[in-house]
């Protein structure tokens, strides 16, 4: 193979894809769909054809498993609980449901129980890729229904890991005993990862990242970060597990660690690379002279996609007694194919032809055009909601939850002394507001003493502050010495949340006006304020001698 070919082949998706992803942004469209179209036009070789398909597969499976190693790592207990019913029974109905009404419909068409049970596990799975990014991206995700919608995706994402496993038992092709041998095997396999992974995170990793030396060298936690995330789905593959879910399961066994976010921070930007060729690669699967001869069937499904996962989510939601409006948006938010059941739908038309050509295609088509149609869906959500709902029930999620202030309306960056000052200011009356980020982990343990909550993270990363829920943040207290730093952060900060009211230290008296421009709010100069203090320290010695005689 010809590695310089590859990487031709790898810069003509990219930059495909970055200009149809910026195009469909600039349509109000989320550049995902840009993504599959690039892949689509560049690989396709009924259109140009100008990249193999053998040249981009590796590469995408490793973005699917750094995506839900993110996703790992997004997860908690804790998080789930605080989501409500919604999720935690809305979503297993929603999967269990939907995986058997889509595998009685397969096997009314002809499909065997095995491909059967198949299909409805590709139904089952809508895209949390798609659909979180539009909710952020129009300031849905903290209506009542983008907060139901996400709780139902955060157990399809759980549930990408038992779905996995049964896909590729399935596929095996064998007899039922067959079956169940590959399921014990894949189950033992997946147990021993997750043994490993927890040692590994929880007893080698922490340790690591509390050296001084990686304290003061941001290369070493970010190469362990990468080496983290794709050695996991290394581990996995060499045990005959899907690399995607080893990532998961490294993912979820470093969810629990303070350094979780920076972690998440540190490979994202490799994500990206990889999880936009992922999109691409899943474009580069289109036919469209197959789509086209086959139109009926593809229109047919997609139809039968959206509406059904529409009516199992809407059923569910009364179930649940949630507004008539609200269940119905939830429903149209997830009405769609997700992309890791691209992932399910290659493991079983790879392994044994399980799937047939036809059915495959079907479903790569179907998944597309759900894809493309997502952010129509969530426009018609926002309709539902307005229109179905009384005026009071829409509100805001914590309103709706009754759930008080969450840490992070006042942000602190840094926690040494002068931090550790204004907090104690604070904290009588904004406890529960306070969320400190800094870099070194040992300064949680004085963060815990005063009762606050503590992350360990880089403010320079944008991912770390919008895991910190900088949108809405009232008032931010940079306090790094590092002006270089403390600037990077505070631009960071007024383009993610222009309304943040930002208090800023500065060491020298010449940043001051460094910072000023970067957009603090106040910056404090600590030359000026220490000549002002020893100047009232001198004054109190000098003035009384000369003070005049009764």
């Amino acid at each position: 193979m010809d590695e310089w070919k590859v990487l031709f082949e790898l810069l003509i998706l990219l930059g495909a894809a970055l200009a149809l992803g910026t195009l469909a942004e600039r349509c109000k469209q989320s550049a995902i769909i840009g993504y599959l179209l690039a892949g689509a036009i560049v690989g396709s070789e009924e259109l140009l054809g100008l990249v193999a398909r053998d040249h981009v597969d590796g590469i995408a499976e490793l973005g699917v498993a750094l995506l839900l190693f993110s996703i790992g790592l997004e997860f908690s207990f804790k998080r789930l609980v605080k989501l409500g019913p919604v999720a935690l029974i809305g979503g297993t109905f929603q999967v269990l449901v939907t995986l058997a009404v889509g595998a009685l419909c397969a096997v009314l068409l002809g499909l065997d129980s095995g491909a059967a049970i198949i299909v409805g596990a590709i139904f089952a799975l809508s895209s949390t890729a798609c659909v979180l990014r539009l909710l952020v991206d129009k300031q849905l995700i903290d209506s009542v229904y983008g907060r139901s919608a996400m709780g139902i995706l955060l157990l399809q994402d759980i549930a990408v890991l038992p779905l996995t496993v049964v896909v590729a038992a399935l596929s095996t092709k064998g007899s039922a005993g067959d079956v169940l041998t590959e399921l014990g095997v894949t189950g033992a396999f997946a147990v021993a990862l997750i043994v490993g992974f927890y040692l590994l995170f929880n007893l080698i990793v922490p340790r690591l990242l509390n050296l001084k030396q990686w304290a003061r060298n941001r290369d070493h936690p970010v190469l362990l970060a990468i080496v983290s995330a794709m050695g996991s789905a290394y581990a996995a593959h060499a045990v005959g597990i899907p690399p995607a879910i080893g990532a998961f399961i490294a993912g979820l066994m470093l969810a629990g660690s303070p350094f979780a976010t920076q972690v998440r921070a540190d490979v994202g930007a490799l994500r990206t690379v990889l999880v936009t060729l992922f999109f691409a690669s899943v474009g580069m699967m289109a036919n469209p002279s197959w789509m086209a001869q086959h139109l009926h069937w593809v229109v047919l499904l997609v139809a039968a996609v959206v509406v059904g996962k529409t009516l199992v989510v809407w059923a569910i939601g009364k179930l649940l007694r949630l507004p008539r409006g609200t269940a119905i948006a939830t429903g149209l938010c997830l009405a769609q194919i997700g992309e890791f059941s691209f992932v399910l739908a290659t493991i079983a038309y790879n392994n044994n032809g399980v799937l047939s050509e036809f059915v495959f295609n079907l479903i790569i088509s179907a998944t597309i055009l759900t894809l493309l149609l997502t952010p129509f869906l969530i426009h018609l959500a926002t309709l539902a909601a307005n229109r179905l709902n009384p005026a009071t029930t829409e509100t805001s999620a914590g309103e709706a939850s009754g759930d008080k202030a969450e840490p992070g309306t006042i942000l602190i960056v840094g926690f040494g002394p002068a931090a550790q000052e204004v907090a104690s200011s604070l904290m009588a009356d904004n406890l529960r507001d306070i969320l400190v980020l800094d870099m070194n982990p040992r300064n949680a343990s004085i963060a815990e003493q005063f009762g606050l909550t503590f992350m360990v993270g880089d403010a320079r990363y944008a991912d770390v502050l919008n895991h910190a829920h900088i949108e809405r943040c009232r008032v931010a207290v940079v306090t790094l010495p590092d002006a270089n730093a403390a600037r990077h952060v505070i631009e960071l900060i007024r383009n993610l949340n222009p309304q943040t009211y930002i208090i800023v230290r500065a060491r020298y008296h010449v940043t001051r006006w460094e910072l000023a421009l970067a957009g603090a709010t106040v910056v404090v100069d600590e030359e000026e304020q220490v000549g002002t203090r020893m100047a009232i320290e001198a004054k109190q010695v000098v003035e009384p001698e000369q003070a005049p005689d009764d």
